[in-house]
């Protein structure tokens, strides 16, 4: 009788580390969301690496092949932060759909440049850019509908498996993508993209309408003047400002990607570049599959700083790292660490900033998203060029220990923040009932 008490516990704990997939089941509109983002990611990341591919395979220029990147930059700001304010203003739903459709265009427009006897250069970088555009567009929304479409007490599952849907598009996208870019080329990626664009616009169909919330007395401003209410609101709101400190440090301070081949390099280990990119979302894959214990934190400010931390420890590992082995070990655990981050930071979100104000600072958090890995690749580049890629990487994960410790110094509420506390301040301009604030 001992031994099978034993067993039905061990069996019990067992199931508390897994995902929770309780939103999967209750929630219909999240599942088709889920289903959505899972081929629209898949086909993204594929059509991500088939772009590097052909603009390498038409100039052969480093150069321009990272001009890609600067291309995607400036419609990431602007798009994302006037996507937040269409969020609250319009139709969530449709504004989602409007632009996976002008997303599948986007990508067939790929496909047929590639299918040219002599494609074009240009269109790479346009359509890089508008794809780019509406996917900033489009994320806002996306994240603004989730508290809608699932109950409070599950929407750190809900980002678990959100997140665990995203790292494993973003593995299978990129290895496929990379197979079929080598042949038959990639105009063969652009057309699964486009396809996966469809079967998404499919899944969408079946989602009900999310309309923009109705809040009485707001002066509705268009526009990007539409934000100030929501940054009036983030600046009240300590522990959601220390979330956002301390996830721009990190990705500032600590994004290492940059280094990945200098660093292989210096470990002897030069074909283990691919491996080093990969390792981040094996870990970050790991922490979402074992997220069913997340869902019991409440202090989230609290474990968002030890997350980013984490991270922060495990970028200055891999620096020390003496061997591959050791360095892909840390990477891991820096996805692992980047991971927990990202739940609680979408969980601290969602069940705390009004309806009325979501789609605008989910653009905010969008552009959180884009700047710090484009400033973290600046900082390491230019760290490595003064000193050594190692010295980079470990005096950036420093820094970011650092930074992390200084914000929770700087902002002690939000350390103590506990979910279940109400926000204490309306945003000026709004008159948001009880309920929507408790949201």
């Amino acid at each position: 009788m001992m031994g099978e008490g034993r067993r039905r516990t061990l069996r019990a704990r067992t199931r508390a580390l897994g995902a929770d997939l309780t939103p999967l089941r209750t929630s219909r509109g999240f599942r088709m969301v889920f289903a959505s983002r899972t081929v629209t990611l898949f086909g993204s990341q594929a059509t991500a690496v088939a772009l590097l591919v052909q603009a390498r395979q038409l100039t052969g220029s480093a150069v321009a092949v990272g001009l890609l990147g600067v291309a995607e930059l400036v419609p990431l700001v602007v798009f994302g932060l006037y996507g937040g304010a269409l969020a609250d203003r319009l139709d969530r739903r449709r504004l989602i759909r409007c632009c996976e459709a002008g997303l599948a265009c986007c990508a067939a427009a790929l496909a047929g440049n590639a299918s040219l006897p002599h494609p074009r250069v240009w269109p790479l970088y346009l359509l890089a850019a508008l794809m780019m555009a509406l996917a900033a567009l489009q994320r806002p929304s996306l994240d603004a509908s989730m508290p809608r479409l699932v109950e409070r007490d599950q929407l750190t599952a809900a980002s678990a498996l959100l997140s665990l849907s995203s790292n494993a598009s973003f593995l299978t996208g990129a290895a496929l993508g990379g197979l079929l870019a080598a042949a038959p080329g990639p105009g063969a990626v652009y057309l699964l993209d486009a396809v996966s664009f469809a079967a998404s616009l499919g899944f969408l169909a079946r989602l009900g309408p999310v309309p923009a919330p109705a809040v009485a007395g707001e002066v509705r401003h268009k526009g990007l003047r539409s934000l100030l209410p929501g940054l009036r609101y983030a600046r009240s709101r300590p522990e959601l400002v220390g979330s956002y400190l301390v996830d721009l440090a990190a990705m500032t301070l600590a994004y290492p990607n940059t280094l990945f081949p200098f660093l292989a390099a210096g470990l002897h280990a030069a074909w283990a570049v691919g491996l080093m990119f990969a390792a981040p979302s094996v870990g970050a894959a790991a922490a979402s599959a074992l997220s069913g214990w997340t869902g019991r934190v409440r202090r989230h400010g609290r474990a968002i700083a030890l997350a980013a931390g984490g991270w922060g420890l495990a970028i200055a590992g891999l620096g020390l790292a003496p061997d591959i082995g050791v360095a892909l070990a840390f990477l891991v655990l820096a996805g692992w660490a980047d991971m927990l981050s990202g739940i609680f930071r979408d969980t601290l979100w969602n069940q705390t900033i009004p309806d009325a104000l979501r789609g605008r600072m989910a653009g905010v958090e969008l552009l959180s998203y884009g700047l710090g890995p484009s400033a973290g690749q600046v900082r390491a580049g230019g760290m490595a060029s003064l000193t050594t890629p190692a010295v980079s990487a470990w005096s950036g994960g420093l820094l970011c220990v650092a930074a992390v410790a200084a914000t929770c110094a700087a902002l002690p509420g939000f350390v103590r923040y506990r979910a279940g506390a109400a926000p204490r301040r309306q945003p000026a301009g709004s008159s948001l009932s009880a309920s929507e604030t408790a949201r």
